[in-house]
């Protein structure tokens, strides 16, 4: 049960991301930069620390597929951040958060992972939840429905992410893969954001002590966390399991932001949680090792 219990302290981390991101008054991309761009080298002072050169763990093959990874979390962090500024925290959580679905296609696609049943209807029940989830949907203004479609976006990307990091995983330690990830992830967000007319410093200390709690508590936590369960679930377990970060976000919003929870929210917590417990039993079939 230690995997569980690491994603639910990745889940509680990742909850804050929404909020600190809305908290942080800097442009999207410059946030994105700065949580990759800290977090990158967070594990590479570890990586130092312990005399380790991550690169050294990656085939040429590997190499390429650790930059595909990177390429997806730079789409998913690039579009979902942004969609913060066009639509609620809920909604923008909720449509990103439909990853699992693009993610057990994916699975069965190129990993060859077969769905159970019981994480097919644990799919679906955390989908309706989200749905339901995020029923005060505004569709009647073009601003919300630009956010919305970024949103979706950034779930494909996070599905890219997280069958990459599947794939990799099952060879290559956390911190090695992590370190990788993340920096080219943080080269990309910065070359992207450079073509925007955005400056990177200039700003507050209480911004600059945002953007350090966006990289250690959602990144160097949170999604890493997510990849460390990795190597011991499948990628839709996984992303599934991520589904909570609406429930945790959605709660935060209301006592920070005071964005109001209704009652179709409340229900469609509830479902979330529940197909997250149906998933978890579908996946009980498979061996967990984890220390």
């Amino acid at each position: 049960m230690t995997v569980y219990f690491i994603l639910l302290v990745g889940i509680l981390a990742v909850s804050s991301a929404s909020i600190l991101i809305k908290l942080c008054d800097a442009p999207s991309m410059v946030i994105a930069s700065y949580r990759l761009t800290i977090s990158s080298l967070v594990f590479v002072a570890m990586a130092g620390i312990k005399r380790v050169n991550p690169v050294s763990a990656f085939s040429q093959r590997d190499l390429l597929f650790a930059a595909a990874s990177g390429l997806f979390l730079c789409l998913h962090f690039a579009t979902w951040i942004t969609s913060l500024n066009y639509t609620s925290v809920a909604n923008s959580v909720v449509l990103v958060s439909t990853t699992p679905i693009f993610v057990a296609i994916g699975s069965l696609l190129f990993l060859k992972e077969k769905i159970s049943k019981l994480q097919l209807l644990g799919i679906s029940l955390t989908v309706i939840g989200g749905v339901v989830l995020g029923s005060e949907f505004s569709v009647d203004a073009q601003t919300s429905m630009f956010g919305n479609a970024l949103a979706l976006m950034g779930a494909v990307g996070g599905a890219g992410y997280f069958l990459l990091g599947r794939e990799l995983r099952a060879r290559i330690d956390t911190l090695d893969y992590v370190t990788v990830v993340y920096a080219t992830t943080a080269v990309l967000m910065i070359v992207i954001t450079s073509f925007f007319d955005v400056s990177f410093v200039g700003y507050t200390f209480e911004i600059y002590l945002l953007l350090i709690l966006i990289a250690l508590v959602p990144q160097v936590i949170g999604h890493t966390s997510f990849n460390w369960a990795l190597k011991y679930v499948s990628a839709t377990m996984v992303a599934v399991i991520t589904l909570g970060e609406p429930i945790g976000a959605s709660i935060l919003a209301f006592f920070i932001l005071d964005e109001k929870l209704t009652a179709f929210q409340m229900i469609g917590g509830m479902l979330i949680l529940t197909g997250v417990a149906v998933a978890i039993r579908g996946e009980s079939g498979r061996k967990i090792q984890a220390s």
